[in-house]
């Protein structure tokens, strides 16, 4: 395909496989914090492993979430993987603390409620109608490693929605109770699972984010 992708290289996150995933279904990708490449390519990823808070800090020491901002404002695109899409929300909360995340979507990422945790392994997930992102793949497993998730999800879909504003698009997976799986809104996009060890569902998914860029 072609597509410039930068991998935000921020100490936090699967990189490599991340990086490789990526060039395997046709990106030309770039591991990098550089602030100027990340704002110039056409799609961003922003890969977490660990805690919240800690992947905040490292965000903010290379001014990551100014770099999301700025493309999202720009209607640039940008894919968040694991704790890098749980850092779009409000807030996390590990071990009774608090911590600031990029804030945009409302709500905050808490500890499953699962007899056994962490949840780890292949799962289904429930995916809304006309989903770009899960297109050819609804049926598929996808393959999770977290203890924390987003349990709720409200922009756009409470009594107070705007009628013209488009809600986004949200996909589900249950585990001790639903949490959100992977969100479609606008430029940005997000997976709690880890496309990059999701087989070829995974290489599927991140095919259909690349066609997006386009």
């Amino acid at each position: 395909m072609g597509e410039r992708v930068v991998v935000l290289d921020y100490g936090f996150g699967n990189v490599r496989s991340a990086v490789r995933s990526l060039e395997r279904v046709g990106a030309e990708v770039t591991l990098t914090a550089d602030r100027s490449a990340a704002q110039e390519a056409d799609g961003l990823v922003v890969p977490g492993v660990g805690a919240f808070a800690a992947c905040m800090a490292g965000l903010r020491a290379v001014r990551g979430d100014e770099i999301v901002g700025r493309r999202l404002a720009g209607n640039r695109p940008v894919l968040g993987i694991c704790v890098g899409m749980q850092v779009m929300f409000d807030a996390g909360v590990e071990h009774g603390e608090r911590a600031d995340g990029i804030g945009e979507w409302p709500g905050v990422v808490e500890r499953l409620q699962a007899d056994v945790v962490p949840h780890m392994g292949w799962s289904p997930v429930e995916v809304p109608e006309d989903s770009a992102l899960f297109k050819g793949i609804a049926d598929e497993r996808f393959y999770f490693v977290h203890s924390y998730a987003a349990q709720t999800f409200t922009k756009g879909h409470d009594e107070n929605a705007v009628g013209f504003f488009r809600p986004p698009k949200v996909t589900w997976a249950d585990h001790g109770g639903r949490f959100v799986a992977a969100v479609e809104d606008g430029p940005l996009a997000a997976t709690q699972f880890h496309p990059e060890k999701s087989g070829d569902a995974g290489a599927h998914l991140l095919e259909n984010w690349l066609r997006s860029l386009g």
